[in-house]
């Protein structure tokens, strides 16, 4: 990873434009072309440096429900139960944690109902007993951004 893609790892976590083209303004921020902006984009997503790019909206405010679950998994089924759980596109993170619930895990959908049929299908299909669901009771929300330049500059 160069100079060049510290920049572009910057600006996209922070500004990424609504535009038809938003690689190609990128591009002319760093003084590159659309298609190499498109390159570097695609051998960072190939290095596993970026997972996914897509935008972040306030869930709760059209209308869907989340909650944050912890599941208790023997160290043999991680990796099954880990691809059952990630196939649900309701799914937005899963980490494995040291502890007694070493599986957490994000779930946003649209009702009550899904969610509840969604717990009880991974249940079901997974043979956990052990899920806690989390809803939150107040919300914080912390940006992070990180800084690949290792100075002070955003970009």
């Amino acid at each position: 990873m160069d100079t060049i893609d510290k920049k572009l790892l910057n600006l996209m976590q922070n500004e990424i434009p609504i535009d038809k083209r938003p690689f190609k303004i990128l591009g002319e921020k760093l003084m590159l072309t659309e298609n190499d902006v498109l390159k570097r984009v695609r051998k960072l997503k190939e290095d596993g440096i970026i997972r996914r790019i897509g935008g972040i909206f306030n869930s709760r405010r059209i209308g869907y429900i989340s909650t944050l679950c912890a599941a208790k998994v023997s160290e043999n089924k991680i990796e099954e139960v880990a691809a059952f759980i990630n196939n649900y596109y309701e799914v937005t993170h899963n980490y494995i944690r040291e502890d007694e619930y070493n599986m957490w895990f994000t779930i946003i959908t649209h009702s009550e109902e899904s969610l509840n049929n969604i717990l009880e299908e991974i249940k079901r299909e997974t043979g956990l007993n052990e899920i806690m669901s989390l809803p939150s009771i107040k919300l914080f929300k912390v940006k992070v951004a990180l800084n690949f330049q290792g100075d002070d500059k955003n970009a």
